[in-house]
C-alpha cells in the first residue's frame, strides 16, 4: 500500500541514519580518520583491481591509517560482485577479530561487497561493522541498505537492511578524476534513473524525496555534459557527486524493494548479461518513461521533471512525460551513450527471457510492453 499520495498532498518520510556525508577536494585527507570508531579501531580496505594497481589512491588510505588502524586490503572486487571474491574478502576480515570498520573504495561493487560482508559478520558475531565509503562512481550504490552480489549461477542475489547503508559517506573529486569517463558518465545516467523513478514510486514522499530528486535530475542533465568536456572540473565532479546523493539517499526506508521498472528491467540485464548497470539504465530508462507516460498518475508525476530540464510544460501530463522520455535520449546521444543489446550481444532470442525477469510475469499489459520496449533496444 503506497504510503504517499499527491490527492490529498500527504506521505512520510523514514530516513535512515546517516553520521556524515562530506565533500569536496582533500575530504578523506581531512575526514577519514575522525571517522574510526575508536582510537584503537582497526579498518579493512575492499576495492577492486585497477584503482590497486593503476593508481596511488589506495596506497594513499593504507598510509592515513598506518599500521595503527590499517588490517588488510582486498583489491579483487569485480563487477557485479561475484561470490567467490566475495567468500574471499569475508573469509579475511573474520580471520581478524580486531577489524571493526570497512572501507569500501569505488563504484557500486566495492560498496555492496563491504554491505554483504558486515551481514555477513552480523550473522557470524551479532555485530555490523562500520562502513566508511568513498565512491568513485555515481551509482549511488552508498544511498541505502540494500546490496546485491552474483552467485555460482549468475544470478544476483540481494539483501536489505537498514543497518547496512554505510555511517560516513566521504566524495572526494579527486578519487572520482581515476574513473574512466564512460563509467563516470554512465553511472551518472544510473543516478538519473534512481532520481526518475523516485517521482513515480508509491512511496515516495513530496518533501525531501521528489524536492531533492528533482534538484538532482537537474543537475544531471546540466553537469554530466559539462563533465564530458571537463573532465578534471573539480566543481563539475563534486556538483554530480551531490546530484547522485541527492537522487537516491532522501527516499531511505521508503523504498521497500525495487525502485521502479527500469531498475527491474536493468537487473535483468546486469549480472545475467554482463552489462554494467549505469549502461543498462541507458538501455531501459527512456522507454521506461515513454511507457509511464500512459499511466496518468505516474505522468502526473514525470511531468513536473520538464521544467528542471530546460524544457516548457504543455499542460498534458502525458505529452509532457513523453517528452521527458526524449530529452533523455537526447541526452544520452548528447553524451556518447546511447547503445543496443547487440552492442552486448544479447540477441532477439533473449527479448522473452528478459522481460520475464524483469516483469516477474510472463503475459499482461506491462509484460507486452516490456517486450517491444526490449525489442526496441535491439
Amino acid at each position: 500500500m503506497a504510503t504517499s499520495s499527491e490527492h490529498p498532498l500527504s506521505g512520510v518520510w523514514k530516513p535512515y541514519c546517516l553520521q556524515a556525508m562530506h565533500y569536496g577536494p582533500e575530504s578523506v585527507k581531512s575526514h577519514l580518520l575522525s571517522h574510526l570508531p575508536s582510537d584503537t579501531s582497526k579498518a579493512f580496505i575492499l576495492t577492486g583491481s585497477s584503482l590497486a594497481t593503476k593508481t596511488s589512491l589506495i596506497s594513499q588510505i593504507e598510509s592515513l591509517l598506518g599500521s595503527d588502524h590499517h588490517a588488510g586490503t582486498f583489491a579483487s572486487i569485480k563487477q557485479h560482485a561475484p561470490v567467490a571474491q566475495l567468500d574471499e574478502a569475508t573469509d579475511a576480515v573474520l580471520k581478524d577479530p580486531a577489524i571493526d570498520t570497512l572501507i569500501s573504495v569505488g563504484g557500486g561493487s566495492p560498496i555492496d561487497s563491504a554491505k554483504v560482508i558486515s551481514h555477513r559478520h552480523n550473522e557470524k558475531r551479532s555485530k555490523y561493522l562500520h562502513h566508511i565509503t568513498i565512491p568513485t562512481t555515481l551509482s549511488a550504490a552508498e544511498c541505502t541498505g540494500g546490496a546485491g552480489y552474483t552467485d555460482n549461477t549468475g544470478h544476483k542475489v540481494g539483501i536489505f537492511s537498514p543497518a547496512l547503508v554505510p555511517q560516513v559517506i566521504i566524495y572526494d573529486c579527486a578519487f572520482a578524476k581515476e574513473t574512466p569517463q564512460k563509467l563516470w558518465l554512465s553511472t551518472g545516467i544510473r543516478s538519473l534513473d534512481h532520481g526518475v523513478e523516485s517521482m513515480y514510486h508509491p512511496n515516495a514522499p513530496d518533501s525531501p524525496t521528489k524536492q531533492l530528486c528533482l534538484s538532482a535530475i537537474a543537475q544531471m542533465f546540466e553537469y554530466l555534459p559539462k563533465s564530458k568536456k571537463e573532465p578534471g572540473n573539480d566543481d563539475f565532479i563534486t556538483r554530480l557527486q551531490l546530484a547522485a546523493f541527492n537522487s537516491l539517499y532522501s527516499l531511505g526506508l521508503n523504498l521497500g524493494g525495487v525502485l521502479g521498472l527500469s531498475h527491474s528491467l536493468g537487473y535483468a540485464l546486469g549480472s545475467p548479461y554482463g552489462i554494467p548497470h549505469g549502461t543498462t539504465s541507458c538501455l531501459t530508462l527512456a522507454g521506461v518513461v515513454r511507457l509511464k507516460a500512459e499511466k496518468p498518475e505516474d505522468a502526473e508525476q514525470l511531468a513536473k521533471v520538464l521544467p528542471y530540464i530546460g524544457r516548457t510544460r504543455s499542460g498534458d501530463n502525458r505529452k509532457d512525460a513523453v517528452a521527458v522520455g526524449y530529452a533523455i535520449d537526447d541526452l544520452l546521444k548528447d553524451l556518447g551513450l546511447d547503445t543496443t543489446l547487440k552492442e552486448h550481444k544479447v540477441g532477439e532470442d533473449q527479448v522473452h527471457k528478459i522481460a520475464k525477469l524483469g516483469t516477474r510475469t510472463e503475459e499482461g499489459k506491462l509484460y507486452d510492453s516490456v517486450v517491444a520496449l526490449v525489442k526496441s533496444k535491439l
